[in-house]
């Protein structure tokens, strides 16, 4: 199976859908591999 392929765009509406569902941001951050600093960031725009 090949590996898929994601935009940049894909993966931050991911991240804050995954925000708006409850989960907390710490958790979020860490599974996608980002800093909180950089998730409150794409989370504010």
């Amino acid at each position: 199976m090949p590996w898929m392929e994601r935009s940049v765009m894909d993966e931050r509406l991911r991240f804050v859908a995954r925000l708006l569902d409850g989960e907390g941001m710490s958790d979020v951050c860490r599974e996608f591999g980002i800093s909180r600093k950089t998730g409150y960031k794409i989370f504010n725009r």
